[in-house]
């Protein structure tokens, strides 16, 4: 799942894809690299300036519809918290609602039922959208996003979504600080046994920077560990922002666990 964003103020890229035309080429080399899904955002994760519902879809709808007419056989999702903004997508070919937000807005999985798309079921440790946390602690982190995310698939499924279109994300460094997320990791064989295919957003993540010292620009090395740790784990869809060292490194794994060789 290569990310997409169509904002001007991106934790990692500062607004490099914001263009219209920059995010096509962006996508359109994401594919070649051997993207199966393009993820696109319209808001900022964390803090910055209000988007407001009107202003998510004016980046995110016109260029979804554009994604799907130029890459009809390409995977799309878009990282939404809001139903408005979910169905918008949905109603111009949208597959999947990566939702970041853990339910924050519970109409959204209705919207994924009513047009029978995917739903990713996160965790945020019950932070409002955009928010950061203040002394977070758990008793047990993987029990409480194992929890939290089990029990929004299965609602997910009752309100009509298919099983197998919900996907789980454990959301490292959303309600977490760098030690819960780096526990997550270690333990995401825990969250792979629930049955549930795993969504890991990890890419160039401050759990990764806080770990190894490191700013964002240089974080791409460990961001391929973490990824390989998450395949061995068990996880099944992996969101980066470079999707060809992705692609190289879970190969990699995949040949190591004796399954699909690495390509030559």
């Amino acid at each position: 799942m290569a990310v997409v964003n169509r904002t001007p103020d991106s934790f990692y890229d500062r607004g490099a894809t914001f263009a219209f035309d920059a995010a096509l080429d962006a996508s359109a080399a994401a594919l070649r690299d051997g993207a199966d899904i393009i993820d696109v955002g319209g808001v900022k994760a964390g803090y910055g300036a209000r988007v407001d519902t009107e202003e998510e879809i004016r980046r995110v709808v016109p260029f979804v519809a554009e994604l799907r007419r130029r890459h009809p056989g390409a995977l799309i999702s878009v990282d939404t918290w809001r139903a408005e903004v979910g169905r918008a997508c949905a109603e111009v070919g949208v597959d999947l609602i990566n939702d970041t937000w853990a339910g924050a807005d519970p109409d959204l999985a209705r919207v994924a039922a009513e047009y029978d798309i995917g739903l990713v079921c996160s965790h945020s440790g019950g932070l409002a959208p955009r928010t950061d946390p203040h002394r977070v602690a758990y008793t047990d982190v993987l029990a409480d996003v194992r929890s939290t995310v089990v029990g929004l698939a299965e609602r997910a499924v009752a309100l009509g979504v298919r099983p197998d279109r919900v996907l789980v994300d454990p959301t490292h460094d959303f309600g977490k600080n760098t030690y819960h997320s780096l526990e997550l990791t270690r333990r995401l064989g825990e969250l792979a046994a629930t049955g549930w295919p795993v969504l890991v957003a990890v890419s160039n993540k401050d759990f990764i920077g806080e770990t190894l010292d490191l700013p964002v620009a240089d974080r791409a090395a460990g961001t391929l560990a973490v990824l390989a740790v998450s395949a061995w784990e068990g996880a099944r869809v992996f969101r980066v922002h470079d999707a060809g060292a992705a692609r190289t490194a879970l190969e990699a794994v995949a040949a190591l666990r004796g399954g699909t060789p690495a390509r030559e």
